[in-house]
């Protein structure tokens, strides 16, 4: 049985497509991180970055429970524990390097665009500035490798388009007050029309909105997603 521990976000979106793509039995566990329950000892003992998504698989390698926390792990392993979707042999390469494009480039930059436009305090129009034109130079980047392709990777639907999908899906709140966010990059559009035609998409929004999360951006919600921002200085000695 697997046991996917999700919140409203992108990177469980990706999960949640994956196993609505291979229909794997599974157990939905909620976690509400604006009420901050991830931080809660037990889901800590899961993932001790205190993230969704993770993962717990009771029958993994020789028959042994399976812990996973980080989508892009999480993928790698249910793609490689199900031998779906990871293109074919000679895709590896550029499999691995396109899924961390994801992971270090368009995922964080396209975060901190939402973090800085939708919770953060006003007037940092630096951090608003320098985090939106990364992930617009990411989302180019993408459109110009999806030219003449139906796939990020080989001529095959991989983990890696749905790694993008979660993000993309998303484009509206990086892109804030642009009705039609993906509008200037047409092959990204074309690519969302293609993923969202999926029938499993429509199956993983089932899965994502399976709990009434909090959805309010209050105080409380603010020292629950990001904490450190209200820790204080650490006082180290400089040597």
């Amino acid at each position: 049985m697997i046991h996917f521990y999700y919140g409203p976000g992108p990177n469980p979106a990706k999960i949640a497509l994956f196993l609505a793509e291979t229909k794997m039995p599974f157990e939905a566990v909620p976690v509400d991180t604006y009420r901050g329950a991830q931080h809660d000892a037990a889901f800590r003992a899961i993932n001790p970055n205190g993230k969704v998504p993770a993962l717990i698989d009771t029958d993994g390698p020789q028959g042994s429970p399976a812990v996973l926390f980080d989508s892009m792990a999480i993928l790698l392993y249910l793609a490689e524990k199900t031998g779906q979707f990871l293109g074919t042999a000679q895709d590896r390469p550029q499999l691995l390097s396109w899924l961390m494009f994801v992971a270090t480039g368009l995922g964080p930059f396209s975060g901190q665009a939402v973090h800085f436009q939708h919770a953060a305090p006003e007037g940092l129009d630096y951090a608003v500035h320098r985090y939106r034109r990364e992930a617009e130079r990411h989302y180019q980047i993408l459109n110009d490798h999806l030219e003449g392709r139906s796939f990020i990777v080989g001529d095959h639907y991989t983990i890696v388009d749905m790694s993008a999908w979660g993000w993309l899906d998303r484009a509206a709140r990086v892109m804030k007050g642009e009705d039609r966010p993906l509008e200037r990059w047409s092959n990204l559009s074309r690519f969302m029309e293609m993923m969202n035609a999926r029938p499993a998409v429509d199956r993983a929004h089932v899965i994502m909105n399976g709990h009434a999360f909090k959805t309010v951006m209050d105080e409380d919600a603010r020292q629950a997603m990001y904490p450190t921002s209200f820790s204080p200085v650490s006082k180290g000695t400089i040597s």
